[in-house]
């Protein structure tokens, strides 16, 4: 299987821009890539190896999957799918949702799972010598979390494009930060990209908040056609938090 598939302009040119604004990569990094299964985190692997090959500098990439052990939800097929295309592949297996049952206070399932996720991506990273992992969060998550901050904590914040994690020893970088999920949709339909549809039993239970803000902002998106141009610029100052 050839990883070189085809990638529109249109993706290239915000990736790129983003790289190059936020310095996101470096030569000689280590980028270790979160791969759900899910068409941003495919489509993030799919243009990172893209710009692996033609980039001025040189770096490596390598791919984890965690699977939660969920009913339902099965990445396994990642596996086939990164042998064939022969790249560094970590596969990690832990029961969030027991662990949920045991272990969390006051927060959300989703919060709690993020956090466990994040903590074991980590772990692979430092032990197989990464020192970069690539998140695949796009514009319109970014938009999202600046609307959930703004309402309900009072605060004016949104996910970084690229900053250091507490130990200081991991930078996460998040390359899709000027791109919108349609335009990652498209491509992965396009691509025919092996997608597995999230399924989380927790997370479908009942609407969660992120996918209330999602309609909201896509109705007014209706109203206001260049929405998220303007959410973009209102953001950008809270999105850098390291330049190394």
């Amino acid at each position: 299987m050839d990883n070189r598939i085809k990638i529109p302009k249109l993706l290239l040119r915000p990736v790129g821009r983003a790289i190059n604004e936020f310095k996101l990569i470096n030569d000689s990094d280590r980028i270790l890539i979160a791969v759900s299964g899910g068409k941003d985190s495919m489509s993030l692997f799919h243009i990172l190896s893209h710009f692996k090959l033609v980039a001025p500098i040189k770096f490596e990439i390598g791919v984890i999957t965690i699977d939660p052990e969920i009913e339902g939800f099965d990445p396994k097929k990642l596996k086939k799918y990164f042998k064939k295309i022969g790249v560094d592949y970590f596969y990690k297996e832990y029961p969030i949702m027991e662990q949920a049952k045991k272990s969390m206070n006051g927060d959300s399932f989703c919060a709690f799972c993020s956090r466990i996720k994040r903590g074991l991506m980590y772990q692979v990273a430092r032990e197989n010598n990464y020192n970069v992992l690539a998140l695949g969060q796009h514009l319109d998550d970014l938009a999202e979390s600046f609307m959930m901050s703004a309402f309900h904590n009072g605060k004016i914040k949104t996910m970084k494009a690229n900053y250091l994690n507490d130990r200081g020893d991991v930078r996460v970088i998040r390359p899709l930060v000027f791109v919108r999920e349609n335009q990652l949709r498209e491509f992965s339909i396009q691509s025919s990209l092996p997608i597995i549809n999230d399924n989380c039993p927790a997370c479908f239970s009942k609407p969660t908040e992120r996918e209330y803000y999602k309609q909201l902002l896509k109705e007014e998106e209706k109203r206001v056609p260049n929405l998220f141009k303007s959410l973009l610029n209102a953001m950008k100052p809270m999105m850098d938090e390291v330049n190394v």
